[in-house]
């Protein structure tokens, strides 16, 4: 008999509705090298390495009556090509182009009948570049029978090839009598699990109430309302993180250097995460403040933050397990060193415990493991489903070399993590090659200015830099340290003058998030503060507004 989907596989295709598809995706850019890259030739890599992940050539199949629950079984129709899709920007495609692309792919749900995963190669990008698209279900990646599929097809070295695989061949799918008597079989031998698939009848339930109060037209409140008694969760306070979720979604990206973070991690004893936390906190701090909204002292935010656990039991293909915890962040909190001890001081327990793992064990497995890391932080959420929090941060390390597609080396790689029923935002962060990648993923008709959100992120790094460079100079009053301020002070004033002058160009369709920033320069100047101080506020950096153009799409 075909392997059965887990409780929880089954709850993520329940609460998979048109407004919040069970996808996480990935937006990775390429080099394409002198040789150039192609759609055939990412074919053959696929076709090459596809057996590595056996869940990537499967579809589900349903238990008549619902006598048991549903297998997963080889797709006998599967198409490569339908999966495996190629598109283009017009030239030379930016990457607000990029994002804007990825923003409608990922705002779409995938056909059940099909294999859970789509792949499209992005062609046009500027600097001779292009990228890859992915978004995989939920229920796909488990960690130990199958990881996420850009994994294995990424290199440690260019042109790494493996044997081909011999002509494959699906195994046929078992009839509707087959499951039945299966599924009869199951039930003598395990009443227990006759009273689970009635919990997951009614747990479908559920999901069809969802699904119809969309196609009615009540999928806001209504549907929200429908998934929380899904999850056995209450939604948490309403602020612009929580709300009722539409069908598009809106994608920003950052990037920073590693070895910033590094320098903060070692001059305040704090790990990378911590830092990252902390920089996400302040940055929220920031946007709250761009909007006009109150934040008070004691104002936090409550994320829930997967993290890589040591486990007695049955460990992932990637060595550990990843399990969810709920982290407050203090955004209340205005001094940006405060916060990070705060941070550092909440996830002190996890560190403590023992079996914490490093993220250079991590970054060491083969391939390209922080998309799976980003699948299992996704998928790990189910086990506190019925905690409330504010948004999902999912963190994973990569390897700090290259790695290649073919010849290909990627030069980013963008994690863009799905939203639940009443959560706006979420994000994830890839470290990779000395740089840090932040995919910001968000209900498009709520969050017009992500842009906004995703530069006072990375303005809250430079923030964190100032007071470790400030330490280092009071600890070591020389020469070369106070060189080091003032040249810092140099770059973050550079930085906010072109920032300025992007602003001034923002396209009309940018004006709401212009009008924000304007509020707070002006709430700021009536204070005799001036922004330049650094507490709070974005620079009004706009990541590019370029007109978009309209990408062709085409099926191979």
């Amino acid at each position: 008999m075909p392997d059965r989907l887990t409780a929880l596989e089954q709850t993520t295709l329940a609460l998979d509705t048109a407004r919040t598809p069970a996808t996480v995706g990935t937006v990775d850019v390429f080099d394409a090298g002198p040789d150039g890259f192609d759609y055939e030739r990412l074919i053959g890599l696929i076709r090459d390495r596809i057996r590595y992940v056996p869940r990537y050539r499967q579809r589900i199949l349903g238990v008549p009556g619902r006598l048991a629950d549903p297998v997963w079984v080889d797709d006998a129709d599967f198409d490569l090509t339908f999966h495996v899709r190629r598109s283009a920007l017009p030239r030379p495609g930016n990457r607000q182009q990029l994002r804007e692309f990825a923003g409608r792919v990922l705002s779409r749900r995938m056909d059940r009948s099909r294999p859970l995963w789509e792949l499209y190669l992005v062609e046009g990008l500027e600097h001779d570049r292009f990228a890859l698209v992915a978004k995989t279900h939920q229920c796909v990646v488990d960690g130990v029978d199958t990881v996420d599929l850009v994994q294995v097809l990424l290199d440690n070295a260019p042109d790494d090839t493996v044997a081909a695989e011999e002509s494959w061949h699906p195994l046929p799918a078992p009839g509707p009598v087959e499951l039945v008597a299966g599924a009869v079989t199951e039930g003598l031998r395990d009443p227990g699990r006759t009273v689970s698939n009635v919990q997951h009848a009614l747990t479908d339930a559920f999901g069809v109430a969802v699904a119809v109060s969309e196609a009615v037209g009540f999928g806001g409140p209504i549907g929200d309302l429908a998934a929380d008694a899904l999850r056995g969760t209450r939604a948490p306070n309403r602020t612009p993180l929580a709300g009722s979720v539409s069908e598009q979604r809106r994608v920003a990206v950052e990037s920073a250097d590693l070895d910033d973070l590094r320098a903060v991690r070692a001059e305040h004893d704090h790990t990378i995460n911590d830092v990252v936390l902390a920089m996400i906190s302040g940055g929220l701090r920031s946007w709250l403040m761009t909007r006009g909204e109150s934040v008070g002292p004691g104002a936090s935010v409550t994320a829930l933050v997967p993290m890589s656990v040591t486990e007695d039991g049955e460990e992932t293909s990637l060595g550990s397990r990843v399990e969810p915890h709920l982290m407050r962040l203090p955004i209340g909190e205005p001094n940006p060193l405060i916060r990070l001890h705060q941070v550092g001081y909440g996830t002190q327990a996890h560190k403590e415990s023992g079996r914490a793992v490093a993220a250079r064990e991590i970054s060491d497995i083969a391939g390209f493991a922080p998309a799976t890391l980003h699948a299992l932080g996704v998928r790990a959420t189910g086990d506190l489903l019925r905690r409330p929090y504010d948004l999902l941060i999912t963190n994973a390390p990569g390897p700090q070399s290259p790695v290649y597609l073919g010849q290909a080396p990627m030069t980013a790689s963008y994690p863009v993590v799905p939203l639940s029923a009443g959560h706006l935002l979420a994000i994830g962060v890839t470290s990779y090659n000395g740089k840090v990648f932040i995919g910001l993923n968000a209900d498009r008709n709520a969050f017009a200015d992500l842009d906004v959100l995703a530069q006072c992120i990375t303005d809250e790094l430079d923030d964190l830099l100032d007071t470790a460079v400030r330490a280092r100079a009071e600890r070591q009053p020389t020469r070369a340290a106070s060189a080091e301020a003032k040249e810092r002070v140099a770059r973050r004033a550079a930085k906010k003058a072109t920032a300025k002058k992007a602003a001034a160009k923002k396209t009309t369709a940018k004006k709401t998030a212009t009008k924000h920033i304007t509020a707070k320069k002006g709430a700021a100047k009536k204070s005799g503060t001036a922004q330049e101080s650094g507490t709070a506020g974005p620079s009004g950096k706009d990541s590019g507004s370029a007109r978009t153009g309209t990408e062709s799409e085409q099926r191979s």
